[in-house]
């Protein structure tokens, strides 16, 4: 029965005979609504205004697969105008000489998608009734909606049987980042009491000390400090400031504290320890800079020494609140000309507190010398607190306002009242 063609006038005389044209031709239910939906909503304006349309049916090669097709074509000979041909229930390509072109399966080719449906509307001789194909094409609306449902449902429990089991896998997750939290945690505080010696407990001192990293994920920095007894009674103290923040720069500010308390036990004086520490050190890391200050009591006598390498002073309060800081110049490990240029000698007599730290107690304002200020000002005020109670009350003092976070060593010596000779 192809080819078609036909003239027509208004638009449901258009729809009836596209949809007994279709079903004659036996094309999947859904394909008979889409196409009859799209004809009618090109050819819509051209019969509203009164001005006829055309339809054709044949058989043709489609020119881009070189597989046979058939074309149904929408001509509008009298329209002033192409009609538009976007968002079409089934997509058209306009050519010329035809307002609108669908390229579909030929009638006898086997159809294999799934929403193909056989027609069962029956023909008595004179055409189907339209009545029925309509009731047809909504029973399979009505099929693909219940499907498209049925896919949703199952989707859906799909979707919450998923989401419980990634919400099982987040708990898992989480109870195992918090097992992870509390072996990385017991693992920080060991290695911080392995980087931190303890206080040396001599008659006529106290001592304590107060450690504060630049971050959270690291337990340590380049500052870093030891003191020991020497075989002579003396204490030894090393202040060390490495370049560099977290754990890898601990390894530079290690190997400089272990450097110094050999050449100490060794008996080097104190004025070329420094650069005797840059002369052993420089040659296995190139890139090492580190700051230094050494100090070493007498706990009978008080005697005090410094040496310094570019680290901040030595603060020394007395216990009746006159506070100095002992400059000592030098330069250290890793800077041109290491070394102390002299050591500095004074005396610590009962109540003084000696305070050395690292610039990241200082260095937190914009400007240092209101740092030194401020140092002086706190030590002053916390003088007669508990010796270990002090560093940590000196640097909540500094640290109120940090303009950028560094690695911060507070160490504080006090000489005793108590008789030692």
């Amino acid at each position: 029965m192809i080819p078609h063609s036909t003239t027509h006038h208004t638009l449901p005389g258009l729809r009836n005979a596209l949809r007994r044209l279709a079903h004659q031709l036996r094309l999947p239910v859904e394909l008979r609504a889409r196409l009859a939906l799209a004809v009618s909503q090109v050819a819509a304006g051209e019969l509203g205004a009164g001005r006829a349309v055309s339809l054709h049916a044949c058989r043709e090669t489609d020119p881009d697969t070189g597989r046979p097709v058939l074309a149904i074509r929408l001509r509008t000979p009298l329209a002033p105008r192409p009609p538009a041909l976007r968002n079409l229930p089934l997509p058209a390509e306009r050519t010329p000489g035809a307002a609108a072109l669908w390229r579909l399966p030929p009638p006898d080719q086997e159809q294999n998608d799934v929403h193909v449906q056989t027609p069962t509307v029956a023909d008595n001789g004179r055409g189907p009734d339209v009545a029925d194909l309509l009731e047809e094409e909504l029973r399979a609306a009505v099929a693909r909606a219940d499907a498209l449902a049925q896919d949703r449902e199952r989707l859906k429990d799909e979707l919450a049987e998923t989401n419980s089991g990634v919400l099982a896998l987040y708990v898992q997750l989480d109870e195992r980042d918090e097992q992870l939290r509390r072996a990385h945690g017991q693992m920080l505080r060991e290695l911080e009491d392995a980087l931190r010696p303890a206080p040396v407990r001599v008659p006529g001192l106290e001592m304590a000390v107060h450690y504060e990293p630049a971050g959270t994920d690291a337990p340590t920095g380049g500052d870093l400090y030891d003191w020991f007894l020497l075989p002579d009674g003396r204490v030894h103290i090393t202040l060390v400031d490495a370049l560099g923040h977290g754990v890898t720069s601990t390894r530079s500010a290690l190997n400089v504290t272990h450097a110094v308390r050999t050449l100490a036990l060794e008996g080097h004086p104190m004025d070329s320890i420094v650069e005797r520490t840059d002369e052993i050190l420089l040659p296995f890391d190139r890139e090492l800079m580190a700051t230094v200050l050494l100090a070493r009591i007498n706990p009978r006598s008080g005697a005090l020494k410094l040496a310094n390498g570019s680290h901040p002073p030595a603060l020394l309060v007395r216990e009746n609140g006159e506070a100095e800081y002992l400059e000592v110049r030098g330069r250290g490990i890793g800077y041109p000309l290491p070394g102390s240029e002299q050591v500095l000698y004074d005396q610590l007599a009962p109540g003084d507190l000696l305070v050395l730290y690292t610039d990241g107690l200082t260095e937190s304002r914009r400007d240092p010398r209101e740092g030194e200020q401020r140092l002086l000002e706190a030590a002053r005020r916390h003088r007669h607190l508990p010796i270990e109670k002090i560093p940590g009350a000196i640097a909540a003092d500094m640290h109120t306002v940090i303009l950028h976070p560094d690695d911060t060593v507070a160490l504080t010596v006090r000489r005793t009242h108590e008789d030692v000779s």
